[in-house]
């Protein structure tokens, strides 16, 4: 309160007590002009000859103005969202593209938000699109896609202290949406696809390789016994006629068809 007397000077203070003067006069005319309003979401920064009235914003309820002297600013404490437009970035490893996304912040200071910046929602909103322009463009665009929550934290992070003079807190970042040229789209789908269809054709290859492992000792058993061979032949034909194929199989012994070979190489 010294402090504040001695900021005010003795005219200052003469003007104060004249204001009271003309309210104790015109009283009770002049009470319906002196009483303010603050909503529950709201505060008020209250402004004597000029000067911050206290450190601390007031309200919620009624408070007491001053005609002539003092003047009051109200200040929104719920939260804003602030959309931020599609913005061109070149990314680290060059490439075009578009991002967008939201920041939703709240003052937690009132006399903050008034006294240190101009327009404060402005001025968050030019941060928010530099900041999101500076960060994604320290990103490739593999880190860019793959990796969301953790460059909105950075987001978050920076906007905050840079906002924190402000008198702005920032509840979370996100971004919405990126886009990428339509040529782009292309040559990752075909990158895609490639890597896709590599992948198969080693896992057929692993499979032919195991199939061949298989086979290799499926023979050695069936060398061991002759007749399991005839067998093998017999259980064939049962599962031919079980899908009703009109297609008859007759198996012939392997050495009948080496006997006929040499038969007709000798003649």
């Amino acid at each position: 309160v010294a402090d504040r007397r001695e900021g005010l000077g003795i005219c200052g203070w003469i003007l104060v007590s004249l204001s009271f003067l003309f309210v104790l006069i015109t009283f009770p005319i002049s009470i319906w002009t002196c009483i303010k309003v603050v909503k529950e979401y709201e505060r008020a920064v209250v402004f004597r000859l000029g000067r911050i009235l206290s450190k601390k914003a007031k309200g919620p309820g009624l408070i007491l103005i001053l005609p002539c002297t003092d003047i009051f600013i109200k200040v929104d404490l719920r939260t804003v969202t602030c959309k931020i437009p599609p913005q061109e970035i070149l990314t680290k490893d060059a490439v075009t593209t578009q991002a967008d996304g939201v920041v939703y912040y709240r003052i937690h200071s009132a006399v903050s938000a008034v006294a240190n910046v101009t327009d404060v929602h402005s001025a968050t909103f030019l941060l928010a699109q530099t900041t999101l322009r500076n960060v994604l463009g320290t990103k490739s665009l593999a880190q860019l896609l793959a990796g969301r929550e953790e460059i909105a934290h950075n987001i978050q992070t920076i906007l905050d202290s840079a906002t924190d003079r402000w008198g702005i807190k920032v509840a979370r970042v996100e971004i919405k949406d990126v886009r990428i040229p339509v040529a782009m789209q292309r040559a990752m789908a075909a990158e895609a696809e490639a890597a896709r269809e590599a992948r198969a054709k080693v896992v057929a290859a692993e499979g032919e390789r195991n199939a061949s492992k298989a086979l290799k000792q499926a023979s050695m058993v069936l060398t061991e016994s002759p007749a399991g061979l005839q067998l093998r032949y017999l259980q064939t034909l049962t599962t031919l006629a079980a899908e009703n194929n009109s297609t008859i199989v007759f198996p012939l012994p392997i050495n009948m068809l080496e006997a006929l070979g040499q038969k007709n190489r000798g003649g």
